[in-house]
């Protein structure tokens, strides 16, 4: 890298950025909603997850959405090694 470049790691990203992991559809039975909250877990980081279930549920999406073999998205990442505290967003989102 060139010594007048900055190397960005870790920087907030914007609101417009986040809101665009809602523009990502399924192209399979994964409903709409739980198809989004996968694709942010897998690129947002835990801060900037929380910053897009807000606009999600402003959307009018569904924390419960399901795939095709009825797994939600809890069900889906619960084993995961970073999964509790997304979890624990999700909970605290649903109430």
């Amino acid at each position: 890298m060139r010594k007048d470049k900055k190397q960005v790691i870790g920087d907030e990203i914007g609101d417009a950025q986040i809101k665009l992991f809602l523009d990502f559809e399924p192209v399979d039975a994964t409903s709409p909603s739980l198809h989004k909250l996968i694709k942010a877990y897998r690129g947002l980081r835990i801060d900037d997850f929380g910053r897009f279930l807000t606009f999600f549920k402003e959307a009018g999406y569904d924390l419960d959405g399901k795939d095709e073999h009825g797994n939600d998205f809890v069900a889906l990442i619960k084993d995961q090694r970073n999964a509790e505290e997304y979890i624990e967003l999700i909970e605290k989102a649903k109430g």
